[in-house]
């Protein structure tokens, strides 16, 4: 089997900032046995690695790994992986049909960014006071730390996120996770982790973030495009997003890898649709030996 690997910083256009992940492209080969592509996963290192498959023109279908195991979709794995199909002339800019384990999902290539389709929205459960409490405490924090009018709530847009509200960058930056329990809390709710936001008072982003997933071996994590698309739908239910507007998310900065998401909701007959984008850099290509 021959598998071309590349490394690629994807929400950003500075090398090694962002948030780095694997592509994998194996042409119109089948996938590779699950514990093969978990294994190399785990080389690679990076929260996740996409691998994939071209299934006809601006046709392809992607499965994501962490070190531990499969999910279901990756926005920053997306985008790197389709920055990497733009490059190595796999794929030329226009639209391209992705199947992934949550759906089928269109893609925009251009000649420099990358934008998706998120699956449908979702909201989730909401939790209660006791709840709530022991969100903040796996992070430090307490109930006085969070804004007025917010409260936490799973929401999804492919994968299923804590959105955890703080007051202000300085909460965000002093929050200190506690692993175990909030991996003890991500499997009990059966979520992939927390997305931790607070909205920026200085206007320059929609809100600054971060993500924690430590249930997936991801302790922090720099750049995340299903959360924060999630985040999006979560804010335009409140009134703070509005439709075909462009927002812009920054993470990754108590990481030292600042990052900048992209997103834009539109209304549909069948409901709110939402789509993330950014650009990517390829910093590394591979020899699998």
């Amino acid at each position: 089997m021959i598998v071309k690997l590349y490394i690629a910083d994807a929400f950003t256009t500075v090398r090694f900032s962002g948030n780095q992940a694997g592509v994998a492209l194996l042409g119109d080969q089948p996938f590779p046995e699950d514990s093969f592509m978990r294994a190399l996963a785990g080389e690679l290192k990076h929260s996740e690695t996409a691998f994939v498959r071209q299934t006809g023109d601006n046709s392809f279908h992607i499965r994501y790994f962490t070190p531990a195991e499969e999910v279901d979709l990756c926005g920053h794995a997306t985008i790197a992986a389709f920055t990497t199909l733009r490059e190595t002339g796999a794929a030329g800019p226009g639209l391209c049909a992705l199947h992934t384990r949550s759906g089928d999902l269109e893609v925009e290539v251009g000649a420099q960014s990358v934008w998706m389709d998120m699956a449908p929205p979702q909201e989730g459960r909401s939790f209660s006071e006791q709840e709530q409490a022991e969100l903040y405490a796996a992070y430090g924090l307490d109930r006085s730390d969070q804004p007025d009018g917010l409260e936490p709530q799973v929401v999804s847009t492919g994968l299923q996120d804590i959105l955890l509200p703080v007051k202000n960058p300085l909460t965000l930056a002093r929050a200190a996770q506690n692993e175990a329990e909030a991996t003890r809390l991500s499997s009990r709710c059966n979520v992939v982790g927390v997305h931790m936001f607070c909205l920026d008072p200085d206007g320059i982003a929609t809100a600054r973030c971060r993500n924690f997933a430590p249930l997936y071996a991801i302790p922090e994590e720099a750049a995340t495009g299903t959360s924060n698309g999630a985040l999006t739908y979560y804010l335009y239910r409140r009134g703070i997003v509005r439709p075909n507007e462009e927002n812009r998310f920054i993470q990754g900065e108590a990481m030292g890898k600042p990052s900048e998401i992209l997103s834009r909701l539109t209304e549909t007959d069948a409901g709110a649709a939402v789509k993330v984008g950014g650009r990517a850099v390829l910093t590394l290509r591979c020899e699998l030996l």
